[in-house]
């Protein structure tokens, strides 16, 4: 199982972080440690001391695909849900800085949440998520507003990446981005349905 995430698929994301405004799907990828087991709390790494929440609309993949034609890409999503993709900004602009590659800031261990997942078939349509901190939303944002749409995503990566089951599909944050501190209550939601839960020690 792999894990392939998009980035800046919102525009007021990338404006956010001063990033352009990307002409194609920004891939990056996370190991299978980085899922944060079921129940337990995310711990903040002793070498960060800036770590961002960034929810997310999940898609879990069905079946064996390559080279998918975007009119067939909803056939191969069977579950979808919201998760959180943890981010170390402070080492992450660290090592862009020099040019580096930046999966130390994306791939740590527990830096992948995902949500109760909501089982398919997974009918083609746009879907409202959002993320409450300690009560309170932080971000919120609704698929029809992605850069790139589902279909253009695994259509995309499926150049590059054979797509087997179980993998999972981060599709990109909305804005409103920001730290995490020990002591924080985590809330995500699907379509105003709350799938996630989570405490930050």
């Amino acid at each position: 199982m792999k894990i392939l995430c998009i980035g800046r698929n919102y525009r007021d994301h990338a404006t956010e972080l001063g990033n352009a405004v990307p002409t194609e799907p920004v891939v990056f990828c996370k190991p299978d440690s980085a899922i944060l087991q079921p129940r337990l709390p995310f711990v903040i790494p002793s070498w960060s001391q800036d770590i961002h929440h960034e929810v997310e609309w999940v898609v879990r993949i069905g079946r064996v695909g390559k080279f998918i034609e975007p009119e067939f890409a909803w056939s191969y999503v069977d579950a979808m849900t919201v998760g959180l993709d943890f981010t170390a900004r402070d080492l992450q602009n660290q090592l862009k800085s020099k040019g580096l590659p930046w999966e130390k800031s994306k791939g740590f261990d527990g830096s992948a949440v995902l949500g109760t997942w909501i089982k398919g078939p997974i009918e083609p349509g746009n879907f409202d998520i959002s993320l409450h901190k300690n009560g309170q939303e932080v971000q919120a944002g609704n698929t029809a507003d992605f850069i790139f749409p589902l279909e253009q995503l695994i259509a995309h990566v499926s150049q590059y990446f054979t797509l087997k089951t179980g993998d999972l599909l981060f599709t990109g944050t909305p804005a409103g981005v920001g730290p995490i501190s020990a002591g924080d209550e985590l809330e995500a939601k699907l379509d105003g349905k709350s799938l996630l839960r989570l405490r930050i020690r």
